[in-house]
């Protein structure tokens, strides 16, 4: 029995019938090496990861806590870029009567600094997040705070519960206020880009718990 002959390819001229026919072998690739199909898919997916690697990393969410054990507090603020929290705390005497004067203390807790109250400074107090107190009847009183005055709020005493709560309505709804947060995105230490303010508390009609939110 004869041995198999080598597979060939037969190959022409230019012209046909003039050139000789030329044996040429077919010689296989071997399995390493890399054909312009494979590298094209392998440079597009090393520039693939080069891109994706460049890219800066989400910065992580953050997880907001929520003040306790604080008397007397009515609500409190919390913005970006960290956790440090402006508490709203309804200013009594050791016999727990209203201070007329100045019924609400500001100061901060400092969660950044393992929760220690501080109180505002004066930029602080006069330009952001301090407000101002104006009776108007016994125990009413309308507040303003110093760096937005387009929303009306009341210190006022509840019929249901006889104590001191804040409250603002917003689409027309009644909030018994408990938390504001200012969603901060870059700007300046006086001017920052707000990008939006969010009321939370209770609906008073409904007592159901109530979100509202006003874009800047």
């Amino acid at each position: 029995m004869h041995a198999a002959s080598p597979r060939v390819a037969v190959g022409y001229g230019a012209r046909r019938g003039l050139a000789e026919p030329t044996l040429q072998a077919t010689v296989p690739l071997p399995p390493h090496c890399i054909t312009p199909k494979k590298m094209s898919a392998t440079a597009l997916l090393l520039l693939f990861n080069l891109v994706f690697a460049l890219l800066p990393a989400p910065k992580p969410a953050i997880t907001f806590p929520v003040p306790s054990g604080v008397t007397n507090q009515l609500f409190y603020l919390q913005r970006d870029p960290n956790t440090n929290t402006v508490i709203y705390q309804l200013n009594v005497n050791s016999a727990g009567r209203l201070d007329e004067d100045e019924p609400i203390n500001v100061f901060w807790l400092r969660y950044d600094e393992h929760g220690e109250r501080k109180e505002l400074n004066f930029i602080q107090r006069k330009f952001a997040y301090g407000l101002t107190a104006n009776k108007l009847a016994p125990d009413k009183y309308e507040l303003k705070f110093a760096a937005y005055g387009e929303v009306r709020f009341f210190l006022l005493r509840s019929p249901t519960d006889k104590a001191f709560h804040v409250y603002t309505t917003i689409a027309n709804k009644q909030i018994q206020l408990e938390r504001v947060f200012l969603r901060i995105e870059g700007g300046t230490f006086w001017v920052p880009n707000v990008r939006y303010i969010e009321f939370r508390g209770t609906n008073t009609a409904t007592r159901e718990p109530a979100a509202e939110r006003i874009l800047l």
